[in-house]
């Protein structure tokens, strides 16, 4: 998926002071709060996803990098029709192959009807576009509040191992 979603709390100056202080520490911590988060966020997208045979949903991947500078994490799909499903799309009309596997699954139609259906489908999609699931964006908003403290929690573990190290490490 080409678009990103950046997540912001209250907490960057302090991880950013920390950073400063102890930067094996804070990497640390935060990669453990970031894979952390990136799970969470996985699995409640997971079960966002709209499904036909399941290959979306089980496409979903998380994968974190570590740099000087911070930890950078990422929820995702390698498939190219993820943001479509995510944002909806314009009218156009699609191929038909696909949606004839999908009005059967889907919709429960006969295989011998199943592309005159399509058909229909394709032309609607052609009129009106497609809705968007939003399943990136609602799981984001729906677990803001467990991100932040994870997030805390990594703060407070930060500060800890700071404090044990005398102050440095």
């Amino acid at each position: 998926m080409k678009n990103f979603m950046e997540i912001d709390y209250a907490g960057a100056d302090q991880v950013a002071a920390a950073f400063a202080q102890a930067p094996d520490i804070a990497r640390e911590e935060l990669l453990r709060a970031v894979t952390e988060a990136d799970s969470l966020l996985e699995r409640e997208v997971r079960e966002a996803t709209p499904t036909a045979h399941g290959l979306l949903r089980a496409g979903m991947f998380h994968t974190e990098q570590v740099s000087e500078s911070g930890v950078i994490g990422v929820v995702g799909s390698p498939f190219n029709y993820a943001e479509p499903v995510e944002l909806g799309t314009r009218p156009h009309f699609p191929p038909i192959a696909p949606l004839i596997d999908w009005v059967r699954v889907k919709l429960g139609v006969p295989e011998k009807e199943a592309r005159g259906v399509a058909f229909l489908v394709a032309r609607k999609i052609a009129r009106s576009g497609t809705k968007g699931a939003f399943m990136f964006t609602k799981t984001l908003k729906a677990q803001e509040a467990a991100v932040g403290q994870i997030f805390h929690a990594a703060l407070e573990r930060i500060a800890e191992r700071i404090a044990a190290a005398g102050g440095s490490a």
